[in-house]
């Protein structure tokens, strides 16, 4: 990657009294870009030189994820959505800005859009998740409880640190179409040896279909801000059945919010490391 003619602060800032790992790169409006289940900062790197020139681009890693610490409660939507508003905060940058959700994560920056329309500039779901009709499932304190046990047991016995590299790669090569994961080896192992990542992915995932039911009230409750908004699709090229079906959900997404709707082929859903010239297009398009 080449260097960039751009100011770069990586940086750990408190939000309830825990670190978060946050980066600032680039000039000129602000972005804000936010990774998907299990992923880390530097999963945007292909996208970045793309960007900073630009913008003045913000990455941070959730609770657990990256180098960010785990938080003593289960993610909400609400909360989640006021992460980025906090971290926006901590780095004094109060003004309007882009916000870019990868798959899951689209749901945070949604609600962001929905819930601080004024800090809003614009909006793009990058490949996101999109539930039709969720319902949220029973006991959430204790599906929040056994996935902490489950990770708690599984880090004293290992696993993160035999195999957390490894589930992190094949992941990666699956949702390519390139079937390479283009993450430093080094950060690789720094992050996913932990048993934090595991335990954040544990939680978050636990808590999908709860954080569509918030979704889907919070759309009822608050409109969209008029900004740009744009939906990302993954297309792999193939003309499958279940490429047509996730193309359908994505249109319907757009069609849902108003938004543009693009199609990037061909990619997989880490459309980060497959199609970076159309991640970026999308979020200088959408700014």
């Amino acid at each position: 990657m080449s260097s960039l003619p751009t100011a770069t602060t990586a940086a750990f800032v408190r939000i309830d009294g825990r670190p978060v790992h946050v980066r600032r790169e680039g000039r000129g409006p602000v972005c804000v870009l936010s990774g998907g289940l299990g992923s880390s900062w530097f999963d945007w790197d292909p996208v970045l030189p793309l960007l900073a020139p630009y913008r003045t681009v913000v990455r941070f890693d959730r609770p657990g994820y990256g180098l960010s610490a785990p938080s003593p409660t289960a993610p909400t939507l609400a909360g989640e959505a006021e992460r980025i508003r906090r971290v926006l905060d901590a780095l004094g940058l109060p003004g309007p800005c882009t916000v870019v959700g990868h798959s899951l994560a689209g749901f945070y920056v949604e609600a962001f859009a929905r819930l601080y329309p004024d800090r809003t500039a614009g909006l793009v779901l990058v490949d996101g998740s999109t539930e039709p009709a969720p319902r949220p499932r029973p006991a959430p304190a204790l599906r929040d409880r056994a996935a902490r046990t489950v990770a708690a047991s599984a880090t004293a016995l290992g696993v993160p640190y035999l195999l957390g590299p490894t589930a992190r790669r094949l992941t990666a090569r699956v949702t390519t179409v390139r079937r390479k994961d283009l993450a430093p080896d080094a950060l690789v192992r720094r992050c996913y040896r932990t048993g934090r990542v595991l335990g954040a992915m544990l939680r978050e995932n636990g808590r999908y279909l709860d954080l569509a039911a918030d979704l889907a009230e919070v759309r009822r409750a608050a409109p969209l801000p008029d900004v740009p908004a744009l939906v990302l699709a993954a297309d792999r090229g193939r003309g499958s059945r279940h490429t047509r079906h996730w193309l359908a959900r994505q249109s319907d997404l757009a069609a849902t919010l108003g938004a543009e709707f693009r199609t990037a082929a061909p990619s997989g859903h880490l459309l980060m490391y497959d199609r970076p010239d159309a991640v970026a297009a999308a979020v200088l398009d959408a700014g």
